[in-house]
């Protein structure tokens, strides 16, 4: 299951050298909930190669702004702690991993 990042933690967590993919999401967003599970899944599936975050934007706006997140789910690939490659919207699984994999 993909932990969860808080801005406290943010910064370091992002900066590892295995790259990170934080999922800005909110529990009142129905496409949000039905990607949540397809996040998880492809985490677990690609855990040698990437870590997976979420980061609820109701609880961490500052995050949110920062990353000037104004539609969710929004999911952004950091690699050395640098946004490399961001996506928006639900999306299937196919799509997701071939995304990740043309940026990781």
């Amino acid at each position: 299951m993909a932990s969860a990042i808080t801005t406290a933690d943010f910064d370091s967590i992002i900066s590892s050298d295995k790259p990170v993919l934080v999922d800005f999401w909110a529990s009142w967003c129905g496409p949000c909930r039905a990607l949540g599970p397809v996040v998880e899944q492809v985490g677990e599936e690609m855990a040698d190669r990437l870590s997976v975050y979420k980061c609820n934007v109701d609880d961490e706006s500052e995050l949110a702004q920062r990353f000037q997140i104004v539609s969710i789910p929004t999911l952004i690939l950091f690699k050395g702690g640098k946004a490399v490659h961001t996506m928006v919207g639900n999306m299937p699984k196919a799509d997701l991993v071939k995304e990740l994999e043309a940026n990781l």
